[in-house]
């Protein structure tokens, strides 16, 4: 192990004084005697004269004060004791000779570089101290997430024991699929169908029939099935098919309108739904053909004027279009069912019946019935209950009343409804059997 250099013991008396004097002149006037930054602490004072210590601070020196820090009972001892080691051994006694304690090996050199103040940094009990109780204080925050409070566990405990752990709640994410998609709206659609369920009744048309002294529950059937008929002909759009029923609902209840001009509110009616919801609405005049010239271009117009002045100007409503599609949506559907779904909603529209159910609820029904009528298992889940709404009980009423409507629609005579979703192109859904077990609890009621 290789040895500082032997510092001879200094004279006393005057003649340390004057050495002294000597090489403080020295020292300014050439600088060699300018202490380095690592002699700094690694020096001990004998009697007026620095002497740096007899046994140089190494790696295995340290590492062996290191291994004495680490098997101390307390860490603060250790921090208080481990300081002063570090510095180096006691100062040396007064008329023993330094160099029998550090006689180098023959062959090895003298190591003349003084250790930096980083390497015993790095090396010090004091930062693996800091070191290990990070460690610990990272393994407590581990345990600490993954342990379990203890209400956590009264709260699992009550819910096992009332059973509700038998029962999950799985509700699927129907909009994962459009996160990409701007025109979507996944971000608000919540907010957009929270809206429309709080303003649907506001544009509801109450019961009006009693106060329409020339026209019955028969004549409005007709012109539905009239306008449905049109409708397919132009090939618009369904939110114009059902904004013009609406129009056509909220005038009637509002306004007493005689027998003969019961076609041209109806005309007049799809007229503003086309240019409010169609790209290229139909002209004036192709309405006036389709009414075999029974009303002239003027009066379209004129009773388009009466119906907006009458509704206000308020076209923008939730229609059973609008709740339709998000309910079809949350069932997951086949083209099977979205179909059958569309047809018991728009049967439902022609039936004055169903006026006294709101927007949604048809909506709701419609989807409920389609899928009794289809045979889906199961009928109704927690996605459809929470995107409705409605409980399966809450649409029973409604339901059956578009089965029952269902199981009639082939022997009547209004029958536009029936022959357009008995084409294969829309699955020939009309076709099939009405959901028995909504038709027999209806017949036994």
């Amino acid at each position: 192990m290789a040895s500082r250099p032997i510092v001879p013991q200094q004279p006393r008396g005057d003649a340390a004084l004057g050495a002294g004097k000597q090489q403080k002149k020295n020292g300014a006037a050439d600088g060699r005697n300018r202490k380095a930054l690592g002699d700094i602490g690694n020096l001990v004072t004998v009697r007026g004269v620095e002497v740096k210590p007899n046994r140089p601070i190494t790696r295995s020196f340290c590492a062996q004060l290191l291994a004495n820090a680490q098997a101390a009972a307390a860490a603060e001892n250790n921090k208080k004791q481990a300081c002063p080691n570090v510095a180096g051994p006691p100062p040396v006694v007064e008329g023993v000779a330094v160099a029998k304690r550090v006689a180098p090996k023959p062959g090895q050199k003298k190591v003349t570089t003084k250790p930096k103040p980083e390497e015993v940094i790095e090396i010090s009990p004091d930062e693996e101290v800091h070191k290990d109780n990070n460690k610990k204080k990272e393994g407590d925050a581990n345990t600490k997430k993954k342990s379990h409070t203890y209400s956590s566990v009264l709260t699992a405990r009550s819910k096992a024991a009332c059973g509700l752990t038998n029962k999950p709640k799985e509700i699927i994410d129907i909009d994962a699929a459009d996160t990409a998609n701007e025109l979507a709206a996944v971000e608000y659609i919540e907010d957009i169908y929270k809206f429309y369920k709080m303003v649907e009744n506001e544009s509801r048309p109450h019961d009006y029939m009693d106060s329409q002294p020339e026209i019955n529950e028969r004549m409005r059937a007709i012109l539905v099935d009239w306008l449905i008929d049109v409708h397919s002909k132009f090939d618009l759009s369904l939110e114009t098919l059902y904004l013009t029923i609406n129009i056509v609902d909220r005038f009637l209840a509002v306004k007493t309108v005689p027998r003969r001009e019961l076609q041209l509110v109806g005309i007049s009616a799809m007229l503003m739904a086309s240019k409010y919801e169609e790209i290229w609405p139909p002209e004036v005049n192709d309405f006036v053909c389709l009414s075999d010239r029974a009303y002239t271009h003027e009066q379209i117009l004129f009773m388009e004027k009466i119906i907006l002045g009458k509704l206000e100007w308020t076209l923008t409503v939730p229609t059973p279009f609008v709740f339709l599609v998000r309910f079809i949506k949350a069932s997951v559907p086949d083209e099977a069912l979205e179909n059958m779904a569309h047809f018991l909603s728009e049967l439902g529209m022609m039936h004055y019946a169903t006026l006294m159910y709101c927007s949604s609820m048809v909506a709701a029904s419609a989807v409920y019935a389609a899928r009794c009528t289809l045979n889906k298992s199961p009928v109704w889940n927690e996605t459809l209950k929470q995107h409705t709404g409605y409980s399966e009980e809450q649409l029973m009423d409604c339901a059956r009343l578009l089965v029952s409507l269902h199981s009639t629609v082939g022997n009547g005579k209004l029958k536009v409804v029936y022959r357009k979703y008995s084409d294969p192109e829309r699955g020939s859904v009309a076709v099939l059997p009405p959901a028995k077990n909504l038709l027999s609890e209806g017949k036994s009621l």
